[in-house]
């Protein structure tokens, strides 16, 4: 186990900017993200967790349930041409409208913009098919999801599925809203919060090692509100204008940011 990786480094790593990461630069500053989307670099730090992943654009990278495609919109156009992606989507349930929304606006955005992402390989994360061919990714990303698992009982075929399409050797990332560690934690994870240790213990039982974590998705001024659904926070505002300037200040949710690796033997 490595630990945690100082801010400092990171502020190191990303000022050394070999051309992949122009490339990942110039693909996160594009036209063909909307101002909306970009808005939320600053909470979200595409830039320096990619590359805290290890990302390069001749990888083999699969996205779990990319939603309306926030890191979609990055991970196509970097990869296109000498990498590959994978978007595992969610297989869908006709019960949950806010979840078939988003994955017709998924939809909707591959089929607008094929020069982008036309290229794109989409499959499902379901309990009987694969998200990738077995062994064949180099990086698996998973961005707010691990709740998600869990409220669907899932979580232990999830981390299954992404094990087994990554190449002995490859890399999970995760990000997901973290909880408090003094509370027990909700095995449904009900209101969108999962205790650190918690992700590791399920990424470890499928077989991952952990390598390391970062901070940068960190929020401590939001860590206050742990207690109360993350869908509070911004940009969704859940409680309507209840608060709403308390929770603009506040920003995004707290965030974990960790890498796994899969074991080469």
């Amino acid at each position: 186990m490595l630990g945690c990786l100082a801010l400092g480094s990171l502020a190191a790593r990303a000022e050394d900017t070999p051309a992949q990461d122009d490339r990942l630069n110039e693909t996160i500053a594009g036209d063909h993200r909307s101002e909306a989307n970009k808005a939320r670099d600053a909470y979200r730090h595409p830039f320096e967790t990619l590359t805290f992943f290890g990302i390069r654009p001749d990888m083999t990278v699969v996205e779990i349930y990319p939603g309306r495609g926030w890191y979609t919109e990055i991970l196509a156009p970097y990869l296109k041409g000498s990498g590959t992606l994978y978007a595992a989507e969610h297989p869908g349930d006709p019960s949950y409208e806010a979840l078939q929304r988003s994955l017709e606006a998924f939809d909707q955005k591959v089929k607008d913009a094929p020069e982008l992402y036309g290229d794109v390989k989409r499959t499902k994360l379901t309990k009987d098919g694969d998200i990738a061919p077995p062994d064949s990714a180099d990086l698996v990303v998973t961005f707010r999801n691990v709740h998600s698992f869990m409220g669907s009982s899932s979580e232990n075929e999830a981390f299954a599925a992404m094990f087994k399409a990554l190449k002995p050797g490859g890399v999970l990332g995760v990000v997901q809203h973290r909880g408090d560690p003094k509370v027990e934690q909700d095995p449904k994870a009900g209101k969108g919060y999962v205790n650190q240790d918690y992700v590791i213990a399920l990424a470890e039982k499928a077989g991952f090692e952990f390598a390391e974590t970062s901070e940068i998705n960190a929020n401590p001024k939001a860590r206050r509100t742990i207690r109360k659904a993350c869908g509070r926070c911004h940009p969704r505002f859940a409680s309507g204008d209840e608060n709403r300037e308390t929770y603009l200040a506040i920003g995004e949710s707290d965030r974990m940011t960790l890498k796994f690796v899969k074991p080469t033997s």
